[in-house]
């Protein structure tokens, strides 16, 4: 019974990595489209979400999942989307 919980839990966490893999490209995807609608925002704005964007990419790249969503996130927030 404990070997089956724990199988069932390695599964659950690596199917929750693998989801965050794959969300990075689509808020990255999500980000770009928003931008190219010349989005009104202050250049102040504009600077944050492409720093976000790029931060957001290179975190991705580097299998930071988590910290890539958080930071895509920030992006997604100023761009109301």
């Amino acid at each position: 019974m404990k070997l089956k919980s724990l199988l069932v839990a390695l599964g659950l966490a690596f199917a929750s990595t693998t989801a965050l893999a794959f969300h990075c490209p689509a808020d990255m995807k999500a980000i770009d489209e928003a931008l190219g609608k010349n989005p009104k925002l202050t250049a102040e704005q504009m600077a944050e979400v492409k720093k976000y964007r790029e931060e957001g990419e290179k975190l991705h790249k580097a299998g930071k999942h988590q910290e890539s969503v958080d930071t895509l996130a920030k992006a997604r927030k100023i761009l109301g989307i």
